[in-house]
C-alpha cells in the first residue's frame, strides 16, 4: 500500500482522481497613478478610513474569520487566485490529470490622494501556515519525472517554487507566484481544500503592507460513482475501459498521463494530432451518462464536488448552477469550444450604464478595471467572487474595509474618500475622460 493511501479516511472514503474546474463597486475614486516604481516608504498621510480594518467575521478555513493577518497602512495589497479552483490527483502511480500547480497573484498599491500601483522596490513574499510540506501529503515526488520528465526536489513545484517564497512581478502591475505545490492536507493531517496563503510586502526591510487569501486546491472526484468494478481500483477500472473500447493497452502503461494523448491547455500539453482535447473527451464520453450519478449538481461528479463545492460565490448564493454559465456537458464537448478560452463572461449578463468590464479578448481573470486594479483583486477569483459562502474568502475583504463582498470603501486605497465619480472601467481617466 502506498504510504499516503491511510489518509483517505479524512475523505470520507471518496476515491480521488481530480478533474481541473475554474459586481457592483461604490463611491466615488479618481483614478490611479500607473507610477510603478516605489521611492521610498515616508507616510504620506496615515491610514484614512477602511484600510486596516477590524477583527470581524465568522469562521473561516484555517482563519476562524481572524483578520490580523490583513494590515494596510502606507501601501495595501490585495491578494487573490487565478482560478477559485486548482485540482490535482492525490495519487500518481496510475492516471493523472494535473499535479499540484497552484498561482497566487497580489497587486500592490501605494495609497495616496491618488494611488499608485507598485511594481518594484518591494519585496512580496508568501506562506501557507500550517501547511510547510506537502511531499508526505501526495506520491507526486515519486513519479514526477516519469510522468513529466522532471526532476524535482521534495516540495518543489514545476515551476521552481516552494509553499513559501517571494512572488515575481509580472509585468502586468501585479506580483504572482507560479506552481505552488500545495495539498488540500494542512501539516495536522486536516483536510481543506480552502488554505490561506500569508502575503507580506516589505520596503526598505520594514513590513508595510500583508494580506490573507486563498490558495485553493482540491483532490475530490468520484469517479467511483460509475467506476466501481470489485477488487480493482477505479484508476484501472478507466484505464481498462479505455483499452477495450479505444484499442489501447494503457493498464499495462501505468502512470498514465491523460494529456500525453488529449491535449491540456492546462498543462502546455499539446496532444497526439487526431485525438480530441481533454475537455472534448471527458464531457463527451460522460454527457450521456450523468443521469446514473444521483447528484442534484451533475458536475461535482468530477469536478470538486460535494464535499468541495467550489462554485461557492454570489453566483451560488443567487441559485444558479454551473450549466447556467458553462452550458450542458455537450456544449461544453463542442469540436468548436476552445478549452480555457471559450468561457462565461460577465458581460453575458451584466449590463450597467457608465460600466465596462472585461477587455476584449480576455478573460474575467486577467482583465483590469478601476485604475488598472485587476478585476480578481477587489471582485475575487472565478467561482469565488466575493462574498462567497467559505469564510475564508472573505477574510480581505473584512479586514481591509470591515465586511465582506466586493472591495468598494474607496479609503482601502485613498487616504480620503474623493468626491470624483467612480469608474468601472481600466485606464488612467476618470468616466467621462478620453478611454
Amino acid at each position: 500500500m502506498n504510504r499516503f493511501l491511510s489518509r483517505r479516511g479524512l475523505l470520507a472514503g471518496l476515491r480521488t482522481i481530480p478533474f481541473l474546474m475554474m459586481v457592483a463597486c461604490l463611491g466615488g475614486c479618481p483614478p490611479f497613478s500607473n507610477n510603478n516604481s516605489e521611492p521610498n516608504t515616508t507616510n504620506n498621510g496615515g491610514n484614512g478610513g477602511g484600510a486596516g480594518g477590524g477583527n470581524t467575521g465568522g469562521n473561516g478555513a484555517n482563519s476562524g474569520g481572524n483578520t490580523s493577518g490583513v494590515k494596510a497602512g502606507q501601501m495595501v495589497v490585495l491578494g487573490y487566485n487565478d482560478l477559485g479552483m486548482h485540482c490535482m490527483n492525490e495519487d500518481f502511480s496510475e492516471l493523472v490529470i494535473l499535479p499540484p500547480f497552484n498561482t497566487l497573484h497580489a497587486q500592490v498599491i501605494r495609497r495616496g490622494e491618488e494611488p499608485r500601483l507598485v511594481t518594484s522596490g518591494v519585496t512580496v513574499a508568501y506562506d501557507i501556515p500550517n501547511n510547510t510540506t506537502s511531499v508526505t501529503k501526495t506520491n507526486f515526488w515519486d513519479y514526477a519525472k516519469q510522468l513529466l520528465g522532471a526532476t524535482l526536489a521534495p516540495d518543489v513545484g514545476l515551476t521552481g517554487n516552494k509553499l513559501s517564497g517571494t512572488m515575481k512581478p509580472t509585468g502586468d502591475n501585479d506580483w504572482s507566484v507560479t506552481g505552488i505545490p500545495v495539498t488540500p492536507i494542512d501539516d495536522s493531517g486536516a483536510l481543506d481544500p480552502y488554505h490561506l496563503a500569508h502575503i507580506v510586502v516589505t520596503s526598505g526591510g520594514a513590513s508595510v503592507a500583508e494580506t490573507m487569501a486563498v490558495v485553493p486546491v482540491s483532490w475530490e472526484i468520484r469517479c467511483d460513482l460509475c467506476h466501481n468494478t470489485a477488487g480493482i481500483s477505479a484508476s484501472t477500472d478507466i484505464l481498462r475501459a479505455h483499452d477495450r473500447l479505444h484499442g489501447t493497452s494503457l493498464e499495462n502503461a501505468k502512470p498514465v498521463l491523460c494529456s500525453s494523448c488529449h491535449a491540456d491547455v492546462a498543462l502546455g500539453q499539446a496532444g497526439v494530432d487526431g485525438v480530441s482535447n481533454l475537455s472534448r473527451a471527458m464531457h463527451g464520453a460522460h454527457a450521456s451518462r450523468m443521469d446514473l450519478v444521483s447528484l442534484t449538481e451533475k458536475c461535482y461528479a468530477c469536478h470538486p464536488g460535494q464535499e468541495t463545492k467550489c462554485l461557492r460565490d454570489v453566483h451560488f448564493s443567487a441559485g444558479m448552477s454551473c450549466m447556467d454559465c458553462h452550458g450542458s456537458m455537450s456544449a461544453v464537448a463542442s469540436a468548436t469550444r476552445r478549452p480555457w478560452v471559450d468561457e462565461p463572461k460577465c458581460t453575458d449578463c451584466h449590463n450597467r450604464a457608465g460600466f465596462s468590464f472585461e477587455q476584449t479578448d480576455t478573460l474575467f481573470r486577467d482583465s483590469v478595471g478601476h485604475g488598472n486594479v485587476h478585476c480578481s483583486a477587489c471582485h475575487g477569483s472565478p467561482h469565488a467572487i466575493t462574498p462567497t459562502v467559505v469564510e475564508a474568502d472573505n477574510i480581505q475583504a473584512r479586514g481591509l474595509q470591515g465586511h465582506p463582498g466586493v472591495i468598494s470603501d474607496c479609503t482601502v486605497c485613498h487616504i480620503h474618500r474623493p468626491d470624483d465619480s467612480f469608474f468601472h472601467h481600466a485606464g488612467g481617466e476618470s468616466e467621462g475622460g478620453d478611454d
